[in-house]
């Protein structure tokens, strides 16, 4: 972890603000590369062989960006007119510019509260295949962990309870595992078990494993044939991506480990500023890298935060008038992390 330079502000906008190590670097440089189109990279190759039987399943394939891997999916399960139900402020809803509606058509069906819906509340939620009036649910989406719920991680006995109750209703299930290597660092568990109950899922490699682009759908055989289709008409189909997929390689050598710093930096800045009377934040509610405070109305609101941190050299994001957001990665040291709250805990006055 190099931390921040001299001068320069602590970005904890997100965990995607890294920026490549020099030997990452050195092995992008080093690649081996072809043109995937043809299946000729073979880092290309080797990436995907590998991470797919990380998750356990038969094929993956790797795409620019977590976004499109989340709106091949769309396009791979639904058709036009279809329901997919996603959790509350799911990233599907708030962070893909309307692509679920525009690339797919279908519309969002969010449930559950300020933590993961359970699988009760999945049945509640679905709409009958086949009815008159109502669009089909023919999608689950699963979001872990959830961004904007501040980093939580779905109980997995949920999670195969809401699979096991798709299946049984012929509805399909997709994992959007941007952060999944952070579920597998702070619970240790396996990551093809935690895939496992899915017929797709995506991972990324641009997030806490800090590379600088890319992510990847894993599946059966089938499902990734598919999904090769929908990635070229979404504009995803590239060339010689060897020096992107090594990068994740390096990643998955070299970061995967230390995601556990960023989990016990995130839970040290949340432990800082729950001692504000003016932020409200319950430190055990932090499980991963992400960090999502509320403040009290006597204070500053968000927006006004953020502008003041960016003067006191933090950066951060807002998510609401009341609510704001802060991420852990690489990048940022624990001395960072400590700076940060500080500063934070004094401008929130």
């Amino acid at each position: 972890m190099s931390g921040t330079a001299l001068n320069s502000p602590i970005d904890l906008r997100s965990d995607t603000v890294t920026r490549p190590t020099a030997a990452m670097r050195a092995a992008m440089a080093a690649a081996p590369v072809g043109d995937d189109q043809y299946g000729d990279d073979p880092t290309a190759n080797a990436l995907q062989e590998r991470v797919a039987a990380l998750l356990g399943k038969e094929a993956a394939l790797w795409l620019p960006s977590g976004t499109m891997a989340n709106q091949v999916a769309l396009r791979v399960f639904t058709r036009p007119g279809d329901d997919v139900i996603v959790s509350r402020e799911a990233h599907a809803v708030w962070h893909e510019t309307g692509g679920s509606a525009a690339n797919a058509g279908v519309q969002l069906t969010e449930v559950g509260d300020a933590q993961p819906f359970t699988a009760a509340e999945f049945i509640a939620a679905i709409k009958p295949q086949g009815h008159g009036l109502y669009p089909p649910t023919t999608l689950v989406e699963i979001e872990n962990t959830h961004n904007r719920l501040g980093g939580v991680m779905w109980p997995q006995q949920e999670v195969i309870a809401i699979c096991d109750a798709a299946r049984q209703r012929h509805i399909a299930t997709f994992l959007d595992g941007a952060r999944l290597w952070n579920v597998a660092a702070a619970n240790g568990a396996d990551l093809a078990q935690l895939a496992n109950p899915f017929e797709l899922v995506a991972v990324s490699f641009s997030k806490g494993l800090g590379a600088p682009g890319g992510s990847l759908l894993a599946g059966s055989r089938d499902l990734v044939a598919a999904c090769v289709r929908h990635r070229r008409m979404l504009g995803g189909a590239m060339r010689q991506i060897g020096i992107y997929c090594a990068a994740a390689m390096h990643a998955l050598d070299h970061h995967l480990w230390r995601l556990a710093e960023d989990h016990a930096n995130a839970k040290l800045i949340a432990g800082r500023l729950a001692e504000s009377a003016r932020i409200v934040l319950d430190p055990k509610s932090v499980e991963t890298n992400i960090v999502v405070f509320s403040l009290q109305g006597d204070g500053p609101d968000a927006h006004e935060l953020v502008r003041r941190a960016r003067e006191a050299g933090i950066l951060l994001n807002a998510l609401d008038t009341r609510k704001l957001r802060l991420v852990t990665h690489l990048d940022v040291s624990r001395d960072d992390c400590l700076s940060a709250a500080d500063r934070l805990l004094s401008l929130a006055g």
